[in-house]
């Protein structure tokens, strides 16, 4: 990172499609979806796994799109239901770096009765290919509360392994949690 925040690497490039799985498939999240990732987003089910807890807006969330998602610096999908097509939340790669091959991902269900079911871990383990295979990263990493043991186990479970155990970490409701840090390196793309 510069002294600006700003990755020096420019964004990697590579052009969303959609990823099948055996239960689900991921598509390139559009503007049409704003509605629905904010309102998954605000779901306190949901945003209580976010580092942001802030409440989530149309306008944020649109600033997203146009800022990171449209530049390339980020690229995000909505995991959909392969038999129903039904949309049941999103993964997504931040802070894209082409310079160090590296990215970080992020992943949330957000409709209530899809959660617990090994989707999250389905996503997961399409992202992780896609960033191997397509990205050619060298390095997928993302940060996850301690005390969420599901989503732990789930990362173990796509290939992430511990890097970084951060104690009290992120201020919340008055209280400090502690935060994991978790990667998975692709030794074939150094």
């Amino acid at each position: 990172m510069t002294e600006t925040g700003k990755n020096q690497g420019a964004a990697i490039s590579c052009q969303p499609e959609r990823i099948e799985g055996q239960r689900i498939y991921l598509r390139p999240i559009t503007m049409e979806d704003t509605e629905r990732i904010v309102a998954w987003r605000n779901e306190e089910r949901v945003r209580r796994n976010f580092i942001y807890q802030q409440p989530f807006t149309k306008e944020g969330h649109e600033n997203w799109m146009r800022t990171k998602v449209a530049s390339g610096e980020a690229l995000q999908f909505i995991i959909c239901e392969k038999e129903s097509g039904r949309p049941v939340g999103s993964v997504y790669f931040r802070d894209m770096d082409s310079l160090n091959k590296k990215a970080e991902y992020g992943i949330f269900i957000g409709e209530a009765d899809s959660a617990g079911k090994g989707i999250g871990t389905e996503a997961a383990k399409l992202a992780v290919a896609y960033a191997r295979d397509r990205l050619k990263l060298h390095k997928l990493m993302l940060r996850v509360f301690a005390d969420n043991q599901a989503a732990v186990k789930s990362y173990r479970n796509a290939g992430f392994l511990q890097e970084a155990y951060l104690k009290d970490e992120v201020l919340q409701n008055g209280q400090y949690r502690d935060l994991l840090l978790m990667a998975v390196l692709f030794e074939e793309n150094r």
